[in-house]
């Protein structure tokens, strides 16, 4: 263990207030997806992790922030997507102390992944999966504790409230700091990448990706936050944005404009091809209209993933609604 600690990549860290530190968890490109490390009275908890691959950059990150493995107490998993939790099992065999904290509905398939590997797998296809995820590894059921709505845990003393946020996924639950007033998001506040910051400030996008994308509960979630008035939203794709009520609005009016195409998409010859143009058109303008600095070329491509998975979780939604 000790060789192979010594020998690890240097992480990308971004640190924000309040002790926590955003981890670059090197998922597709730099800047995609970012675990967050909150550090408070000598203990620490980790929220999301990434894949097999970010955990190396995870230990480096602990190393940086001088924190010891042991002293890691909670990965606090936000949902069980491979982006947010592939990484939780091999992770845990270097946090001795750290229990992972999950959904309910997401427990089961961390401790035992067979059903969450073939799901993903037919999302990503077969030679994909294996390229971005490898061999998942389970996390033993006696490390694993399972969340009630709105129940709270302490860090050292520092309070979280978990509430159950369905929309993106039924098994999402975020983590509410609530002496700071942050809450770290998951998925359900959507995706803000920080290099289409613009003029009047950060962009964000909504995500409905396979299987459980549901608009009304998903709006439902963004609106119980709020209740919270936090003062910033910590997101796995990409940190931390402010300026909270005015994203939570475009997120919602997206939401309601994204399942207005998609049922429009029905008559259409080609529905999936509809959705996709329907929405890149609706993102280039809103890109647009805050100053995004980058090129529409450049946009597409950063969005292009997030164009395929959320243009497939509408059309599911729409054959459920079928």
């Amino acid at each position: 263990m000790r060789n192979e600690v010594s020998s690890l990549p240097p992480a990308r860290l971004t640190r924000h207030p309040d002790g926590i530190t955003a981890v670059d968890a090197e998922y597709l490109y730099p800047g995609h997806a970012a675990a967050h490390i909150v550090h408070h009275a000598g203990r620490a908890a980790i929220v999301d992790v990434g894949t097999n691959d970010s955990v190396p950059y995870l230990l480096s990150a602990l190393r940086e922030l001088a924190i010891a493995p042991t002293a890691v107490d909670y990965l606090l998993l936000t949902h069980v997507h491979l982006d947010h939790a592939g990484g939780a099992g091999a992770l845990m065999r270097w946090l001795p102390n750290a229990v992972a904290v999950l959904h309910p509905r997401g427990a089961p398939h961390m401790i035992d992944p067979a059903k969450l590997i073939a799901g993903s797998k037919i999302v990503y296809g077969e030679e994909r999966f294996r390229r971005l995820y490898g061999d998942i590894v389970p996390i033993p059921a006696e490390r694993v504790r399972v969340t009630r709505d709105g129940e709270r845990l302490s860090l050292a003393g520092r309070e979280f409230e978990i509430l159950h946020t369905p929309g993106h996924a039924l098994h999402h639950h975020v983590f509410v700091d609530l002496g700071p007033g942050n809450i770290f998001t998951g998925d359900t506040f959507g995706i803000s990448y920080r290099e289409l910051d613009g003029a009047a400030g950060a962009f964000i996008i909504p995500t409905t990706t396979p299987t459980q994308f549901d608009p009304d509960q998903l709006c439902a979630s963004i609106d119980r936050m709020l209740s919270y008035a936090p003062k910033a939203m910590y997101l796995m794709h990409y940190s931390r944005v402010t300026d909270v009520d005015r994203l939570a609005g475009s997120l919602k009016s997206q939401i309601r404009e994204l399942t207005r195409l998609t049922r429009a998409s029905a008559a259409a010859e080609d529905p999936r091809g509809a959705i996709l143009q329907g929405m890149w058109a609706l993102w280039r303008d809103l890109a647009h209209q805050q100053g995004c600095p980058v090129s529409d070329e450049r946009l597409r491509e950063l969005l292009r993933g997030d164009l395929e998975l959320n243009a497939q979780g509408l059309a599911h939604w729409l054959e459920r609604r079928a």
